[in-house]
């Protein structure tokens, strides 16, 4: 199918091609190199499958807003569909398929991803004000209009401006009714702190298309906003029995349940995250430590033979996390904090003492300590909804600061420097993209592609006003970074010759590059 799918694609004239097995490389290369489109194939037979790579990239950070990513798969059932669907891939694509539909896929998504180009690349270095501006570019005739202010009404939530969003969604929501506009009405809303109105709307939406699982998330979080615990419970069971494999939305389910008493319900969602844990990036000690403490729950009021089962129970989770991730230091102590929570909630003082002390010592042995009493409070189970941030906006920010790498971003920095040397702007392009990748404040990356659109709207009046566009944005990065004083001299040269008419500029190089 694989090789099908090749010579489809240089039948399509495609050339830039790349082809291999599913495996664990994929990700190295999608990481390392800047791909426009991966077409990614997925069999469950698989040692690992297409399904676990796409949730990778996604958790990873890889999947980048300027790269189209079209999921294939013979497997057209429910679960499996629901559960590529929340990694966010651009298409979904059914084998076996034909040259014609492949070429109409293509040819739609290669639109998209040109006309929001300036958009996509805004929003993947962090410049969601750029993105907003970039957004009103787009003219309403233009097929991509209704997606760019759907783009622009997510940038503009997390500026946090939602206000602003929600007038700009209604109008378009109300035309359209299209469900996508109505979950970023639902958000903003919730940011707004309408819950009334969020809940009417995510209701009304889930009627309309019950597998909208997203909308079901969200209902659940003004639920528990408003203290509706048990409907937060049953939303989350519901979008669970139709897309059971998304490990988050199992821990959701049983974190609720658990701070509902509805211990069998939690037992199962984090079991359930065990077991798809294991072949998953979403792997870790977790739901053990969720599960550990619902047994613990299970003690109060117990008699005195099953609260030595139960006990039982929670030492065999324990030893299996440890022994599952062996390395993970802050495990130990977590763990030390819920034993010392069992022994003081059976009248232990002594052994709880002890454990604590354990915890504190094997804490202060961290290279980043942890917080303990939020970690008890945490561990605890107490019905304290709302406790943590936002967990998707969380775990966003922790990949964002994972993927600096500023050794990695000059490497890639000389790459590109050597092809423009050598005249293949394209590559120098694509390299220069990949340095912002790797640290979105390396200086050096930004004004090299300030300079390669700067030469590009010179040479060519070809979509002049687009690349200008694109310098401005660059330079405005450059400038609210904290600059040496070679690159600050580089850039108000630069800004000296953005001030020229473009047909004045000299020809060539406009600058010797940063080495």
């Amino acid at each position: 199918m694989r090789s099908t799918i090749f010579y489809m694609l240089r039948e399509l004239g495609v050339q830039n091609l790349r082809a291999m097995t599913v495996s664990d490389r994929v990700l190295d290369l999608v990481r390392e190199e800047s791909f426009d489109i991966i077409l990614l194939g997925h069999n469950s037979s698989d040692a690992v499958s297409g399904i676990q790579l796409l949730e990778e990239a996604r958790y990873r950070g890889y999947m980048r807003p300027t790269a189209g990513w079209i999921f294939m798969t013979s497997d057209a059932s429910q679960e499996l569909v629901l559960h590529a669907i929340d990694s966010h891939p651009d298409d979904l694509l059914t084998k076996p398929f034909s040259i014609d539909e492949l070429k109409a896929r293509l040819d739609q998504l290669v639109l998209r991803k040109r006309t929001l180009y300036a958009v996509e690349q805004a929003i993947e270095i962090g410049d969601l004000e750029a993105a907003v501006e970039a957004c009103d570019d787009i003219p309403r005739s233009d097929p991509c209009f209704e997606q760019a202010q759907r783009l622009r009404a997510q940038c503009l939530i997390d500026l946090g401006r939602p206000q602003e969003a929600y007038d700009e969604l209604e109008r378009q929501f109300w035309q359209l009714e299209d469900k996508e506009t109505g979950l970023l009405m639902a958000q903003a809303l919730y940011r707004l702190d309408r819950l009334r109105e969020a809940e009417e709307l995510l209701t009304n939406l889930i009627e309309n298309y019950p597998l909208l699982i997203a909308a079901y998330d969200w209902l659940a979080r003004v639920h528990e906003r408003n203290g509706q615990l048990h409907d937060a419970r049953e939303t989350l069971r519901e979008a669970t029995q139709k897309a059971p494999l998304g490990i988050p939305r199992q821990m959701e389910l049983g974190r609720v349940a658990t701070q509902t008493d509805a211990f069998e319900v939690a037992e199962g969602a984090y079991r359930r995250s065990i077991v798809l844990g294991r072949h998953s990036c979403f792997r870790s000690p977790e739901p053990y430590l969720r599960l550990a403490n619902v047994r613990r729950l299970e003690m109060k009021g117990a008699d005195v033979r099953r609260v030595i089962e139960l006990r039982n129970d929670l030492d065999t989770l324990l030893n299996t996390a440890e022994y599952s991730f062996p390395r993970d230091a802050e495990l130990r102590v977590r763990t030390a904090l819920l034993r010392s929570q069992v022994a003081r909630d059976l009248a232990e003082p002594d052994e709880a003492n002890r454990l604590l002390r354990e915890a504190h010592s094997r804490n202060q042995a961290l290279d980043v300590p942890l917080d303990i009493a939020r970690e008890e409070l945490l561990l605890s189970g107490d019905k304290v909804p709302m406790l943590e941030p936002d967990s998707a906006t969380a775990r966003q920010e922790s990949v964002r600061q994972a993927r600096r790498d500023q050794a990695m971003a000059a490497k890639v920095n000389r790459l590109g420097i050597k092809h423009y040397m050598a005249g293949k702007y394209s590559q120098a392009i694509r390299y220069f993209g990949l340095a912002i990748e790797y640290d979105p404040g390396y200086p050096a990356a930004l004004l090299n592609l300030a300079q390669l659109y700067f030469e590009s709207a010179r040479d060519s009046s070809a979509r002049r006003e687009e690349r200008l566009k694109m310098v401005d944005r660059y330079l405005r990065l450059t400038e609210r970074l904290q600059l040496g004083a070679a690159e600050r001299t580089r850039l108000n040269q630069f800004k000296q010759l953005r001030g020229q008419p473009i047909e004045q500029l000299p020809a060539g190089s406009l600058g010797v590059l940063l080495r």
